[in-house]
């Protein structure tokens, strides 16, 4: 048996069966190229001469979720692991018809010929077929079967579309995007024909749905090399047609003293390079969005360029930024406030108690000051705040940022106030009280309230 992660052993069974009732079955795409490449492949494809109603009625338990495009997902438990989630992704040997939405084919037509599957794919390196079944294997994981000089494009750091580019990516838009984040997340470049066929064919870039396009984003944030992946979008003008918010920052001075590093653009670009692989979808784009209000603010001062109110118009384009491309809300507000706060660590030490407190209690706070590690990182290298912001919090009792309220609108109805509007206004004070360590109990606070709050 070749070298195959324990992960494969599901995609292996569907192989075997499917051989078994008389077919061809290989496995194909990124796993092929995640295997050569030493990685562990996230999860298998399977690609094989069986029409979608063949794969069927041999997996029984499978779903017809993709059956239109000949693809058909059987579940892992069916193949023999019976305690794992996931499916496998079983798809039929096919040739695409016109793509006249620029993202799908109208019609497949099915066929028993491998060689015609892969030249319908988009790039070389995803082009790979291996038959870990084989007694002839080249490569320690079986038999490789590379039809389109995938394996060369590997060993060279190349993405390169299958056949021509300007086709391939008439054919589905969404692919330009892919091009970017396959050579970002292995650290290859571009082919020459394929980057030009980018360039040429971005503005068309609007056809792909805003959820797609948020996604690819996302993951090239996410991946560990945001920097690069930001970097290829500048060059291929894809940054401009998909978010020109940020390539306004683009030549946008900073003042030196405080960012000696250049430009807001490179001051953004060195926030994403510290982004660790598998970080928050929310910090991501919190980092990429961040100084987002700096190029509307620009002002150059007679003491030095200022950017006087960035953070607040900053929030305001990153909203619209966010609702165009269709966060939910959970993430929209949780991006929201990181722009909105990534400047209070400024005026940590000269915070009151009650003050320091509410801030620290944000939502996911953890995301704030890795946001501000991040910025400073980028910039100064200066973390002063950053370590007394960690130093002050680790300080605090247990329970002194969230305390228990001492009293409620209850208290206040039973001690004569009248319910309305001045309530949130008295309750708050009694907290920020507390918070300051300057009351205690339920009559200290009750006390503070009559006294500062006298009843009509």
């Amino acid at each position: 048996m070749h070298f195959i992660p324990k992960a494969g052993n599901a995609a292996l069974q569907a192989l075997r069966i499917l051989r078994e009732q008389g077919h061809q079955a290989l496995w194909v795409g990124g796993c092929v190229r995640d295997l050569l490449l030493g990685r562990a492949p996230a999860d298998y494809d399977v690609a094989t001469s069986a029409t979608p109603g063949e794969v069927m009625r041999i997996f029984p338990q499978s779903s017809a979720v993709g059956a239109k495009f000949g693809v058909v997902l059987v579940p892992v438990k069916v193949l023999g692991d019976a305690d794992a989630c996931g499916h496998i992704e079983i798809a039929t040997f096919r040739s695409d018809g016109a793509y006249l939405d620029g993202r799908h084919p109208d019609s497949v037509r099915y066929t028993t010929s491998a060689r015609h599957d892969v030249e319908r794919r988009d790039f070389t390196i995803n082009g790979l077929l291996l038959d870990p079944l084989s007694s002839r294997p080249n490569t320690p994981h079986g038999e490789l079967l590379d039809y389109v000089e995938g394996r060369r494009d590997l060993e060279r750091g190349i993405v390169r579309t299958i056949g021509q580019p300007g086709q391939r990516f008439a054919e589905d838009k969404l692919r330009m995007l892919r091009a970017v984040r396959f050579a970002a997340r292995f650290g290859y470049v571009i082919e020459a024909a394929t980057a030009e066929a980018i360039r040429s064919l971005g503005p068309e870039i609007h056809q792909v749905s805003c959820e797609r396009i948020r996604d690819e984003l996302s993951k090239m944030l996410t991946e560990g090399r945001a920097q690069q992946a930001f970097q290829l979008l500048d060059e291929t003008g894809l940054l401009r047609q998909l978010l020109p918010e940020i390539a306004r920052m683009k030549g946008v001075e900073q003042p030196p003293q405080y960012h000696p590093e250049g430009d807001v653009f490179v001051h953004t670009l060195l926030l994403l390079r510290g982004l660790p692989p598998g970080c928050s979808l929310t910090l991501a784009w919190g980092a990429l969005l961040h100084d987002v209000g700096k190029p509307a603010t620009f002002r150059r001062a007679p003491d030095r360029i200022r950017f006087d109110g960035h953070v607040e118009i900053g929030a305001r384009i990153a909203d619209d930024l966010l609702l165009r491309l269709r966060f939910s809300n959970r993430e929209r507000l949780q991006i929201l406030a990181l722009v909105d706060n990534h400047m209070r660590f400024a005026d940590v030490r000269k915070m009151k108690d009650s003050t320091f407190k509410r801030f620290v209690r944000l939502p996911e706070f953890d995301e704030h000051l890795a946001l501000h590690r991040l910025d400073c990182l980028a910039s100064h290298a200066n973390f002063d705040l950053y370590d007394y912001t960690r130093e002050r919090l680790a300080s605090l009792p247990a329970g002194a940022v969230r305390p228990v309220h001492l009293i409620s609108g209850h208290d206040l109805i039973a001690a004569g106030y009248a319910p309305g509007p001045r309530f949130a206004e008295i309750l708050a004070a009694v907290e920020d009280a507390q918070l300051e360590a300057t009351i205690a109990t339920r009559d200290e606070a009750m006390g503070f309230a009559e006294s500062n709050f006298p009843r009509p």
